[in-house]
């Protein structure tokens, strides 16, 4: 039996103190805040987003950031083994569109819930409302962890599992990265993932609230619309800032290092079930139907109410201008705005915001199979601490059930 504290109650927090347990280990776990998985409460706006539930070999083309380093940790502990671990402790789960998988109450609570019974059933310690001021260690080995107040906990093994950035409030500090730091670990450069995205124009402002579902996008260069940096199709918000939603957030966490430098350009295609000849036959037939009412108004069956006039602005239209007046050539333009209305990217919204944070320990000074540091031995890391990042869907969950699966099911 080994003495093991583990630094973070989230998601990979708890899950290497349950797997610990298990394996006879007297574990203690170290939470700053009142209470476990803060932050897992607020996840998957609050339904919690599991895992997802596609081939386990589809997992690696969803990470952003160092996908081969997970290669060990997936295949040990992968998608469906989280999926039945949660069924082992109660938890009924559903897969809803993009195979992610929720649970089935649609509450994060529920999750949190169950792994806080599973730590006490296997006798784990929980300290919460306690912090820890730094990790100790003799002749490059742990010796244990001193708190805030002074208390020392001695330990063989320290799992490092502190979170990121990102969502500040739920205690996401950056405190793990000053601990791995003093202990020689390097931190790559911290920076929001899977963020909403600022624009230029005011459009996108005028039209805040709107949610267009079933929208392709395309990133491309400010000035060049063939050189593409991003494609998807899905879910996209107007924001007061600019935009957001599943789509954005993904393409946040593959272009934000080039949005950094420079301005890019965000390409709409609102109508994408329907080619350009299509929409001009389907354009030619609404405006048949209603020759005598104006542009503005024979639009609502094509376009959401508070995008009509910003659309008619785009593409230089007079709202009131009536449809018998329209010419070919201003029905064209009408038809490109909705085929390609784009919008000037102008940067990230900041960590406070952001869903995950990129960047972390570096993974090339940790051991992929087992999540120990290469620099000091016991030191253990799991989940957003390390630099790793996927995109949207359940899979940056994943990573914190499998890295903290590895961390704690040593013997």
């Amino acid at each position: 039996m080994k003495n093991i504290v583990v630094v973070g109650g989230g998601a990979a927090g708890m899950m290497a103190a349950i797997q610990s347990a298990g394996g006879g280990h007297k574990v203690v776990l170290i939470e700053k805040n009142e209470k476990l998985g803060k932050k897992l409460f607020i996840t998957g706006k609050g339904r919690c987003n599991l895992t997802n539930a596609c081939d386990v070999s589809a997992l690696f083309h969803n990470i952003v950031s160092n996908p081969k380093f997970l290669y060990s940790a997936f295949y040990s502990f992968s998608n469906t083994d989280t999926v039945d671990f949660f069924h082992s402790l109660g938890l009924k789960t559903k897969i809803e569109r993009g195979e992610r998988v929720f649970p089935l109450s649609d509450k994060s609570s529920d999750v949190i819930r169950l792994l806080e019974k599973e730590c006490m059933r296997l006798g784990v310690t929980i300290y919460r409302n306690t912090k820890v001021k730094e990790i100790k260690k003799k002749e490059n080995r742990v010796t244990g962890v001193s708190l805030q107040d002074g208390a020392f906990f001695p330990a063989d093994r320290v799992i490092l599992a502190t979170g990121g950035l990102s969502y500040p409030s739920t205690g996401s500090t950056g405190d793990g990265y000053k601990m791995a730091e003093k202990l020689g670990h390097t931190v790559t450069r911290l920076r929001p993932g899977l963020t909403g995205m600022t624009v230029k124009e005011e459009s996108a402002a005028k039209m805040q609230g709107l949610t267009l579902k079933n929208t392709a996008v395309s990133i491309t260069e400010e000035d060049n619309p063939k050189k593409k940096y991003y494609e998807g199709f899905g879910e996209l918000l107007l924001t007061h800032y600019g935009v957001s939603g599943p789509l954005i957030l993904s393409a946040s966490s593959l272009i934000g290092d080039r949005l950094e430098k420079k301005p890019l350009r965000l390409h709409i295609d609102v109508k994408p079930a329907l080619q350009r000849e299509q929409l001009d036959k389907r354009l030619i037939r609404d405006f048949e139907t209603r020759k005598n009412t104006t542009l503005k108004n024979a639009l609502t069956h094509l376009l959401p109410k508070s995008m009509i006039p910003v659309m008619l602005d785009y593409c230089g239209l007079p709202p009131e201008e009536k449809i018998h007046q329209v010419t070919k050539e201003e029905r064209g333009r009408l038809l490109e705005g909705m085929k390609d209305f784009s919008l000037t990217l102008t940067g990230l919204r900041g960590m406070d915001e952001a869903i995950i944070t990129r960047g972390g320990i570096r993974v090339s000074e940790v051991e992929p199979a087992t999540m120990e540091s290469k620099l000091v031995k016991g030191l253990y890391f799991a989940g957003e601490i390390l630099d790793l990042d996927a995109l949207t869907g359940g899979f940056n969950l994943q990573i914190a059930w499998s890295t903290g699966y590895a961390a704690g099911n040593q013997k």
